[in-house]
């Protein structure tokens, strides 16, 4: 065997559909590659969007699949991106706007999937703050919703009527309504209730193709399932 230095290049890549992301040790390095990669997808009858391909360092971060990815004092960090969180604020926007006639309770039902969806989306990364940031700004959404259907009564009143104390709460989006002979609440969910949960790594050497590791598979499916029960 011979005596020279082995060369790692520290170049991965990170691919989702047709999304993917090229890191390297250097920016040198990257632009070497990145002919690479256009001559890899021109054989293949694709090509290589100058205007979404960004070469860029890690403490200036990235955003991919909404995540947006950065180093911040040596730390790397997953957060939602800039884009995401204006996409969801302008689609929350969008419900609340578009059913000014709408019951409480059909508005709850439309925005809680809506809520949900996305906080389940984000909540294996640093999203905690940015999740009670969105819950403000909708509560305020909320509140010129009710005002504006009532310019007859009250502030006291639209906030009785729409809103209700839960523990520390005071401005909880909530109905109760009779139903079955009982009282039912509809509530609307805080993207601060979801828990954020760290995502737990796949074993490297783990293989869903053999046998020897159906067991490892079948537990951490299992332990997802029961997370998502607790937390619907």
């Amino acid at each position: 065997m011979g005596k020279g230095k082995f060369y790692f290049p520290k170049v991965n890549l990170i691919r989702y559909a047709d999304d993917f992301v090229v890191t390297a040790g250097s920016k040198g390095l990257l632009e070497e590659i990145k002919p690479l990669i256009t001559d890899f997808l021109t054989q293949r009858g694709l090509s290589l969007s100058e205007e979404k391909t960004l070469v860029t360092h890690i403490c200036e971060g990235f955003d991919f699949l909404g995540f947006n990815i950065r180093k911040y004092n040596g730390k790397l960090l997953i957060k939602p991106s800039k884009k995401s969180r204006r996409k969801i604020g302008e689609k929350l926007h969008g419900i609340i706007s578009g059913n000014k006639s709408a019951t409480q309770g059909q508005l709850i039902g439309l925005l809680n999937p809506v809520i949900t969806g996305w906080g389940n989306y984000f909540k294996h990364v640093v999203s905690k703050d940015i999740f009670a940031a969105i819950d403000h700004v909708l509560v305020l959404q909320l509140k010129r919703w009710a005002f504006r259907r009532h310019t007859d009564k009250s502030r006291e009143w639209v906030k009785n009527k729409y809103f209700q104390t839960e523990g520390n709460r005071k401005w909880v989006f909530a109905q109760t309504v009779e139903k079955d002979g009982g009282k039912k609440t509809y509530t609307l969910r805080k993207l601060a209730d979801i828990p954020i949960t760290r995502h737990l790594k796949i074993k490297m050497e783990a293989n869903p193709f053999d046998g020897d590791w159906y067991e490892y598979f079948d537990k951490r499916q299992s332990a997802r399932l029961r997370f998502a029960t607790r937390n619907v």
